[in-house]
């Protein structure tokens, strides 16, 4: 079984990602300046520096496919963002896009060979379907976001919770912290799970 790569995706892909960037850039109904970049810096941007981005990017991980594909991304996360003023130092700004999409990747590629390695321990009745296998790994990607955001005494707290089913108390002995802190740290844990089934949906 193939592990999913940017560079497998179909050529379609990449092309509604660029299409997108392309009819922003072109097109006369640019959206209000205090909402994001307006279309004439959002092209000058793109015509700027994506070959620089994309010569940037293949340095880095060797490979010109998956960068083209994380360079369209880095634009596409711009165009999508709150950035509300021209950028005083682009290349700077669309790498560290651009790094953050490769850490992205690289932690997907790790939660799918975990999950991989997984489903090869079932019988083969049991295994996921290709859409439930893409579905499974979406879920997992956005786990992992939510609980890299959380500091590590939280983080730890909610997992000990969650997978080991330890108590308030039990969790409290093991930190060395109050039961009252445990609870909050749950409650701030459960906070961010809110937010990624509800908000962020």
């Amino acid at each position: 079984m193939r592990t999913l790569n940017a560079s497998y995706l179909p050529k379609a892909c990449r092309l509604s990602r660029m299409r997108l960037i392309i009819n922003h850039v072109l097109s006369g109904d640019s959206m209000r300046s205090d909402e994001t970049l307006g279309t004439a810096d959002l092209g000058l941007l793109y015509r700027t520096h994506h070959s620089w981005l994309h010569g940037w990017l293949i340095r880095r991980i060797g490979c010109r496919d998956n960068a083209a594909d994380l360079a369209q991304d880095t634009f596409v996360r711009l165009l999508k963002s709150r950035q509300t003023s021209p950028l005083r130092e682009p290349r700077a700004y669309l790498s560290s896009i651009a790094r953050g999409l490769m850490i992205d990747q690289y932690r997907r590629r790790e939660l799918e060979r975990a999950y991989l390695e997984s489903v090869t321990l079932l019988p083969q009745h049991e295994v996921p379907s290709e859409e439930s296998r893409l579905l499974i790994l979406d879920a997992l990607e956005r786990i992992d976001r939510m609980l890299s955001l959380l500091k590590p005494r939280v983080r730890q707290a909610f997992l000990f919770a969650r997978l080991d089913g330890l108590t308030c108390a039990q969790i409290a002995e093991k930190l060395g912290v109050s039961r009252a802190t445990i609870e909050r740290d749950l409650a701030t844990a459960l906070q961010h799970c809110y937010r990624l089934r509800y908000v962020e949906a």
